[in-house]
C-alpha cells in the first residue's frame, strides 16, 4: 500500500478540521454520558432494586449496532451532529455506568461510618469522601468510554457525520488508500492523546494513589 505523502500535505488544513471535528462529537457525547450516568449510578448504589435493571438496560442498549442506533434516530434528529452525539452517548453509558456503580461499591464502609460519624450530611459524603475515593474506578471507565466513542465517531459517516470516518468513505470510493491510511492514524494519535490526557487528569485528582498506584 502506497502513501501519497504529498496528498497529506495538500490536505493538511483539511486533516486538521476533521480532527477536531472527530473529538468534539467523541468528547461531547463523554461528557454527556458522564451526566447522565452519575446520577443514575448513585441511584443504583443507593437501591439495589434498580441496579439490575439499570445495569441491564445498559447492557441491552449496547448491544444494538451502532449503526443501527443511528439509523434509528435519524427520523427524529436526522442528518446531524446530534444523530452522532446522541448514539455515541447511549453506548458510553454502559461503561460509565457500571464502572461508576463498582467505584462507589469498592469505597471502604469504614469511610461512609467515619464521615457519618462526624455528622456529615448524606450528599457532603457522597462528593467529598465517596466519589473522591470511587474516582480511580470512574476514570477507568471515562478512559475506556473516551477512546471507544473516539473509534465510534467514523461510523457516523454513514448519517452524514463520522469526522475522520470522511477519509474512509472517500479512499474507498476511490480506490485511493491515502485517506484511509491517515484517517486510521489520526484516529488512533486522538485516541492515545486522549487517554494520555485523562491519565494526566487522573494523576492529578488522585494524589493519595501516586505512590505505587496504577493509572
Amino acid at each position: 500500500m502506497t502513501v501519497d505523502w504529498g496528498w497529506i500535505g495538500d490536505h493538511a488544513a483539511d486533516l486538521t478540521e476533521l480532527s477536531v471535528d472527530h473529538l468534539q462529537a467523541a468528547l461531547t457525547a463523554v461528557v454527556l454520558g458522564l451526566l447522565i450516568s452519575l446520577p443514575l449510578a448513585v441511584l443504583a448504589h443507593r437501591v439495589r432494586l434498580l441496579r439490575g435493571v439499570l445495569l441491564g438496560l445498559a447492557n441491552v442498549l449496547f448491544t444494538i449496532p451502532s449503526i443501527a442506533i443511528f439509523v434509528l434516530l435519524l427520523p427524529v434528529s436526522g442528518l446531524t451532529r446530534t444523530t452522532t452525539v446522541i448514539g455515541l452517548t447511549v453506548y458510553t453509558l454502559v461503561v460509565l455506568l457500571r464502572n461508576t456503580v463498582e467505584g462507589l461499591d469498592a469505597v471502604p464502609p469504614k469511610a461512609k461510618e467515619a464521615a457519618r460519624a462526624m455528622g456529615t450530611r448524606p450528599l457532603r459524603t457522597l462528593l467529598t469522601v465517596e466519589l473522591p475515593l470511587a474516582l480511580p474506578v470512574i476514570m477507568a471507565g471515562v478512559r475506556i468510554a473516551t477512546v471507544m466513542s473516539i473509534s465510534l465517531v467514523s461510523v457516523a459517516t454513514y448519517v452524514g457525520d463520522g469526522g475522520l470516518g470522511q477519509l474512509f468513505t472517500d479512499g474507498f470510493q476511490r480506490n485511493f488508500p491515502t485517506p484511509v491510511v491517515a484517517g486510521v492514524a489520526l484516529t488512533l494519535l486522538l485516541a492515545l492523546v486522549a487517554d494520555a490526557l485523562l491519565v494526566a487528569v487522573q494523576y492529578v485528582l488522585t494524589p493519595w494513589n501516586r505512590k505505587g498506584g496504577r493509572a
